[in-house]
C-alpha cells in the first residue's frame, strides 16, 4: 500500500491521491475531552507519511489552533519541503471582536501571520477561504489574498464553499487577481448537490477538487443498517441531524450497492467509496480522516481497489444529484 502522486488541480504541485484531514486534532468534544491530543496525532501523520502521504489538511480553526500547531511540531522533525500544507480561514477565532472571523483584510492579515507561526513555516502551500463571506467585497477579500500569494506567504488558493455559491466562486476568478485553484466542497456517493451547477463551474474553470466528507460522515463504511438502530457511540445515534439527512431509504438504496461492488473486488464499504472519487476525473484528491491508525490504514487502502468502468458507472448512478 504506496500513495502515488498527482498533480495539484491545475498546478505545478503534486500531492498523495488521498489527503489528510486533521479536524479532530485537539478538538474537544461536548465532555470537555479532547478528540485526538498531541501524541495520537503524531502516530496518524507518521502512518500517513509512511504510506508515501504528503498532503495535509488543516484550519485555522480546528481545535481553537491546536491541529496547526499539532501539525507544526511534528513537521519540525522532518524536511518541510517533503510536505504540501493546507489551512483555511474565515470561521471566528476571537469572542467578542466583530473583525474576529471572515474575510476582511484585517482579519485574513492576522490569521495569515498566526497560521504560519503555529505551522512552524514561512509559507504555506494552499489556503483556503472556509466559507463565503457577503459582508466582505469580494475585491477587498481577493486583492489581500493575491498579495499574499505576491509576498511569498502562500502557493495557491483555494475556495470551501458549496453549490450555491458557484457563480460567485466564478465571478472572483474573473478578477484580476490570483484565481481559486482548488475547491473543497463536500462531495461523496450520497452527498451529490455540487453535480448539477458546482462541478461544471470547477471543471470550466479548471479548479480542481479535494472532496471532504468522501464517506458521508460515516454512513458510507457501513456501520449502518436499514431498520435497526444506529451503534451506540456512532453519530447516528446521537445526531438527529445525521439521521435525518444520512440514515433514509434512498441513502439505504446507495448504500446496497457500494456493499454488493465491495463483496465483488473483495474489500470494505469504505475502501469501495473513496476509490470511487479517486477514479472521478474531476477529483484531485478526497480528504481522510481518522481516529485510529488501523482506520486511516483501510482508508488508503482504497489506493489497492480497482474498479470496473460498469462499477464506476453502477456507483455513480446509485443515487442522482
Amino acid at each position: 500500500m504506496g500513495l502515488e502522486t498527482v498533480s495539484l488541480g491545475s498546478t505545478g504541485t503534486k500531492v498523495s491521491e488521498i489527503a489528510f484531514g486533521t479536524w479532530r486534532f485537539g478538538r474537544e468534544n461536548d465532555d470537555g475531552e479532547v478528540e485526538i491530543g498531541e501524541e495520537r496525532a503524531h502516530e496518524l501523520l507518521d502512518a500517513y507519511a509512511d504510506a508515501g502521504g504528503n498532503f495535509v489538511d488543516t484550519a485555522d480553526m480546528y481545535g481553537d489552533g491546536e491541529s496547526e500547531r499539532y501539525i507544526g511540531n511534528w513537521l519540525a522533525d522532518r524536511d518541510r519541503e517533503d510536505f504540501v500544507a493546507a489551512s483555511k480561514i474565515y470561521w471566528p477565532t476571537r469572542k467578542g471582536d466583530p473583525n474576529g472571523r471572515g474575510l476582511s483584510r484585517k482579519h485574513l492579515r492576522r490569521q495569515i501571520d498566526r497560521i504560519l507561526d503555529r505551522l512552524g513555516t514561512d509559507y504555506i502551500d494552499l489556503l483556503y477561504i472556509h466559507r463565503w463571506d457577503d459582508d466582505t467585497p469580494a475585491d477587498e477579500f481577493m486583492r489581500t489574498l493575491d498579495g499574499f500569494v505576491r509576498d511569498g506567504k502562500v502557493n495557491y488558493l483555494g475556495t470551501s464553499t458549496l453549490e450555491p455559491n458557484a457563480w460567485k466562486v466564478a465571478k472572483a476568478n474573473e478578477m484580476e487577481y490570483e484565481p481559486f485553484r482548488l475547491a473543497q466542497p463536500r462531495y461523496n456517493l450520497v452527498n451529490r448537490e455540487i453535480e448539477p451547477n458546482y462541478l461544471p463551474m470547477c471543471e470550466d474553470y479548471d479548479i480542481g477538487l479535494v472532496p471532504w466528507s468522501p464517506l458521508a460522515g460515516g454512513f458510507l463504511t457501513g456501520k449502518y443498517s436499514r431498520g435497526e438502530e444506529p451503534p451506540e457511540g456512532t453519530r447516528g445515534a446521537t445526531d438527529q441531524q445525521f439521521r435525518d439527512s444520512y440514515l433514509t431509504e434512498e441513502n439505504f438504496d446507495a448504500l446496497e450497492v457500494v456493499e454488493a461492488v465491495a463483496e465483488e473486488v473483495g474489500t470494505t464499504p469504505a475502501a469501495v467509496s473513496l476509490a470511487w472519487l479517486l477514479e472521478h476525473d474531476a477529483v484531485t484528491a478526497p480528504i481522510v480522516g481518522a481516529r485510529t491508525v488501523e482506520q486511516l490504514e483501510e482508508n488508503l487502502s482504497a489506493t489497492d481497489v480497482s474498479l470496473t468502468d460498469e462499477q464506476f458507472e453502477r456507483l455513480a448512478s446509485a443515487k442522482s444529484a
